[in-house]
Parts: C-alpha cells; sequence; structure tokens
C-alpha cells in the first residue's frame, strides 16, 4: 500500500515510516500537521493515512472528517498517545486505533486489515468495464463554465481532463482551462467510456491518451494530447489505466 504519515513529531514519523517500510509497504509522503495531510491526500492519493491525533492547529480527528469526506477517501489508522479519542475516532471511518509508541506487530494488524478493505475497493473499481468508446446515450455536447465574464461553453471532444481542487473541478481543454462546480464522481458517471479515473482526484479522455511516463521517483503520469497538462495516475488506479491502454 502507499502510505502517508502524519505527525507533527520527526521521530515518530521516522519511527513509523521504518516500521512500515519493514513490513513492506511504502510510504509515499509525510506530512506535520492536518493542512499539509490534506494537501498530500490530494497530490499522492495514498492507499492509507498514518494519523495523529493532537497536533497544532487542526487536530487529527478534524482532518479525519475532511478526508472522509472526499471522493475515493483513503483509509485511515489513528496512532496517538491518547486513548479518549477512541469513539471520536472511529465516528470518523477510521479503520484502525493504535496507541503510541506503535508496535511493530499492531501495526501489521492494522494494515492487513485495512488492506483487506482497499482490496475490495479496487475490485469495485476494476469491475467497471473500459470502454474507448463514448456513451451514445449521452445527450451533453458540451461542458458549461459559469464566471464574471459570463457562461462559456467547452465542446466535450475539445476536453482533455478533470481536476478536481477542493472545492471546483478544472477543466482543461485545447484551449485553455475553466472551472466548474460539479463533481468528479457525477461526471464519471455520466461520461464513463470517454473518460476513465486515474487518480483520486482526475478523469481523463481515453481517446486522447498518448501514453504514460514515470519520473525517477516512480510516479506515472499520463500525456494526453493537445495540452502540456500531464495528470499524475495513482497505483491503486495504474493497473486499470495499463490493461485498457494494452487492449487499444
Amino acid at each position: 500500500m502507499d502510505i502517508l504519515i502524519v505527525d507533527d513529531e520527526p521521530l515518530a514519523r521516522q519511527r513509523l515510516h521504518r516500521i512500515v517500510e519493514e513490513l513492506g509497504h511504502e510510504v509515499v509522503a509525510e506530512a506535520q500537521n492536518a493542512e499539509e495531510a490534506l494537501v498530500a491526500v490530494n497530490t499522492y492519493d495514498p492507499t492509507l493515512v498514518l494519523l495523529d491525533i493532537e497536533m497544532p492547529g487542526e487536530t487529527g480527528l478534524q482532518a479525519a472528517e475532511k478526508i472522509s469526506a472526499l471522493e475515493n477517501p483513503p483509509a485511515i489508522i489513528f496512532c496517538t498517545a491518547y486513548d479518549q479519542y477512541a469513539l471520536d475516532a472511529f465516528d470518523t471511518l477510521a479503520v484502525g486505533y493504535l496507541l503510541k509508541p506503535v508496535k511493530k506487530e499492531q501495526l501489521e494488524t492494522a494494515l492487513v486489515k485495512a488492506q483487506t478493505l482497499t482490496k475490495a475497493q479496487l475490485q469495485a473499481i476494476s469491475s467497471q468495464p473500459a470502454s474507448t468508446q463514448p456513451d451514445e446515450d449521452s445527450k451533453r455536447k458540451h461542458i458549461t463554465s459559469k464566471s464574471h465574464r459570463g457562461m462559456e461553453l467547452v465542446p466535450l471532444e475539445s476536453v482533455r481532463c478533470f481536476m478536481a481542487d477542493q472545492k471546483y473541478v478544472t477543466v482543461y481543454h485545447v484551449d485553455g482551462k475553466v472551472l466548474i462546480d460539479e463533481t468528479l464522481k457525477d461526471l464519471e458517471t455520466e461520461l464513463s467510456g470517454h473518460f476513465i479515473r486515474i487518480h483520486r482526484n482526475a478523469l481523463v479522455s481515453i481517446p486522447h491518451i498518448q501514453g504514460m511516463e514515470r519520473d525517477s521517483g516512480g510516479h506515472y503520469s499520463v500525456r494526453l494530447q493537445g495540452i502540456d497538462e500531464k495528470p499524475m495516475v495513482s497505483r491503486r488506479y495504474a493497473g486499470k489505466l495499463r490493461d485498457m491502454l494494452k487492449s487499444l
């Protein structure tokens, strides 16, 4: 699994990092507060978050509420020195609650449990067919954007990707980009067959995918015809995307 570690104590992050790698998983990022945690979730699309509770600024419980409200959120395991937050923690849909100092055996058990849930989620994702043909029943031919300039209609055939960022979705098309207030989940459902999800915050146009690229850190991105933007591919969607590209 790809794991994000969130803790304001560097030594605690280092210890968890070492244990996670010993258990055969990868730490994709670290954060020291709730704000950094949300940015890292949106950037790296981790499978799971190891989350402290008592931190400067917003607490881990507040961060967990925001993370759980995202589309396709990662699983959360709390790692804290305090036991009085357990009931509140599980109200946020956390899959584990470990007390510091976290023991390797306890973390392994919690990760196995979380991984079982993740596999179920992945199975649901992979069961959706990846067709290269647009949905013929869809009547939408344009994406509508409202701004201070008025209403702008972007032909759907010129759209290359949709990127979610907090409240809005950015539509990247061959002539620029616009903001819309629709959700990726609704767009994915309506435009299935023409667009494919490659990240928790990204949908890309299947006919305009030119290939996948891998950087020096082992992270994948998609190269799209007509735009410079290269959306990141998260590991939980990489396999499905590779299989689809092989079938083209």
